[in-house]
């Protein structure tokens, strides 16, 4: 019984204490959590009040910042404003200074309108008593003479023309008699020494040109596998080449001189580089007409000086290096200007016309046969739309079209030209005849040829008895090139006279090039 209390009291007791541990312990921590917030209050308290005085002490900062900036500034805009008003007091002063130079002007001025006026007023009197003075010497002089001023002047006057009409009379007989008596001898005199000064040996020009060979071993190798080498050179250069028993040397045939040259140098070139096959021909060809081209320039600037022409246009410069291939009945055409320049500029010189403008007209009067004949036109109208085209003056462009008769010269300068043409073309030995008529008729062949659609080059070789035509592929197909060779054909017959027979020879040709990379 005792034991059972004993064990009940303990678990109260137990209880107890449990219950009064739970409470003291709340309290215990209720009393920690406390100390804490009021920790935690004190330091956000302290933060807030150390925060406060950081912004406090910044704002005042920038406070002082913006003072210093503020008087800053203001001391720039009274510096700035000082310097403008000293500026504006400066202009005043600069102003001042000049009304005052104007008032001073002003006053000398009036001071010399009141002296000029006083000389005129002046002069006006002296004028008024000159007057005066000579009426009364005429009305004097008419008392004395009987006359009144205009019967005397009129008395003047016909006595004077009647003896100045039988003066002109009696000294125009004496001139018309001196100029007939000293016209032909002198007309004589001017062109005899015009021709005397000039005269130049001039050799026909030919249609053949000859080019020497290391061997006769190299004759096969222009020819070529199968006759290859000499057909594309033939191709591109549009000559007939003649290669016969001649030791040494093969002939080059054409009627046109550049085309001629071109094909010399280029087997010449390829002699001397000794590569001798299809391509390399088309590069020695390509080498050589530039050469040519250099030369045509330079033998124009050369004529240029010669002949003391200045200010040419440098396109009619390269025509006049073009005549230098180029022959009119066997007359070399630039020899033939030169000589037409010099004559017209020693006339002019002699009867004092404009020597410059003779010898420029002289020198240009055949510019026209060194454009292509291909061209529609004759030389005469060729030169004369190119001198019009490069600007020539109209004294230049005229002796052009009157040189021959197609227009009546209106101009001494065209007289003369005419006269020196006719003088340089006439001289025995200049010109040969049937030259030109052949040249004439391969040109001739030449432009029936290219006058087909399709047509893109034509050469007339082998003294006119064959015509080579290139052909564009994508124009003329196989079957139509039988077609076009018969139309050609029939107009060769209808338009023009040969001996024997003529054979068309048409080429069509593709090429395809593409590049390994």
């Amino acid at each position: 019984m005792n034991l059972g209390l004993a064990i009940g009291l303990i678990a109260i007791a137990a209880v107890v204490f449990g219950i009064a541990g739970f409470v003291l312990g709340g309290i215990h921590r209720k009393r920690v959590a406390e100390a804490a917030i009021g920790s935690a209050t004190e330091e956000a308290n302290r933060i807030v009040s150390q925060a406060i005085s950081e912004a406090e002490s910044k704002k005042k900062e920038a406070i002082l910042e913006a003072k210093d900036e503020i008087h800053k500034q203001r001391t720039d805009l009274e510096k700035e404003i000082r310097e403008r008003r000293n500026e504006v007091q400066k202009q005043e002063r600069r102003l001042v200074q000049k009304e005052e130079n104007l008032d001073k002007k002003a006053d000398t001025l009036e001071q010399k309108d009141e002296v000029l006026s006083k000389k005129i007023k002046d002069a006006e009197a002296k004028l008024a008593e000159v007057e005066a003075l000579k009426k009364s010497q005429f009305d004097m002089l008419e008392k004395i003479s009987g006359y009144t001023k205009d019967q005397a002047k009129e008395y003047l006057i016909k006595s004077l023309e009647g003896e100045l009409t039988h003066e002109k009379a009696l000294k125009i007989m004496e001139i018309e008699q001196q100029t007939k008596d000293e016209a032909e001898n002198l007309a004589r005199e001017i062109v005899t020494s015009a021709i005397q000064r000039c005269a130049a040996d001039h050799t026909a020009e030919a249609t053949v040109s000859t080019v020497a060979l290391p061997n006769d071993e190299m004759k096969g190798r222009i020819i070529g596998r199968e006759g290859r080498n000499i057909r594309t050179l033939e191709t591109i250069t549009g000559v007939d080449l003649i290669i016969d028993d001649t030791p040494e040397a093969i002939t080059v045939s054409s009627f046109d001189p550049i085309r001629r040259e071109v094909a010399r140098l280029t087997i010449e070139k390829l002699i001397a580089d000794g590569r001798i096959h299809p391509a390399r021909i088309e590069e020695m060809y390509e080498k050589s007409k530039r050469e040519v081209d250099q030369n045509v320039k330079q033998t124009g600037e050369r004529a240029v000086i010669e002949a003391g022409v200045n200010g040419l246009h440098g396109e009619l410069v390269k025509l006049l290096g073009r005549l230098k291939y180029r022959t009119s009945y066997g007359q070399n055409v630039l020899n033939h200007s030169l000589e037409v320049s010099y004559i017209a500029g020693l006339m002019a010189a002699e009867i004092g016309a404009d020597v410059k403008t003779a010898k420029r007209a002289g020198l240009l009067h055949d510019i026209g046969k060194a454009l292509d004949h291909q061209q529609e036109g004759t030389h005469i109208q060729l030169g004369v739309e190119y001198a019009k085209k490069y600007r020539e003056n109209d004294a230049v462009v005229h002796a052009i079209h009157a040189h021959h008769g197609d227009v009546e010269a209106k101009t001494i300068v065209a007289c003369l030209v005419q006269a020196a043409d006719a003088i340089s073309a006439s001289r025995p030995g200049a010109r040969r005849e049937n030259v030109q008529n052949y040249i004439k008729r391969l040109e001739k062949l030449e432009e029936i040829a290219t006058s087909f659609e399709g047509v893109e080059k034509s050469f007339a070789i082998q003294a006119g008895r064959e015509v080579r035509i290139m052909v564009k592929p994508e124009v003329i197909s196989d079957d139509q090139m039988i077609l076009v060779a018969r139309d050609i054909v029939k107009k060769i017959e209808n338009e023009l006279e040969y001996p024997g027979q003529i054979k068309i020879n048409i080429i069509r040709e593709s090429r395809v090039f593409d590049i390994a990379k």
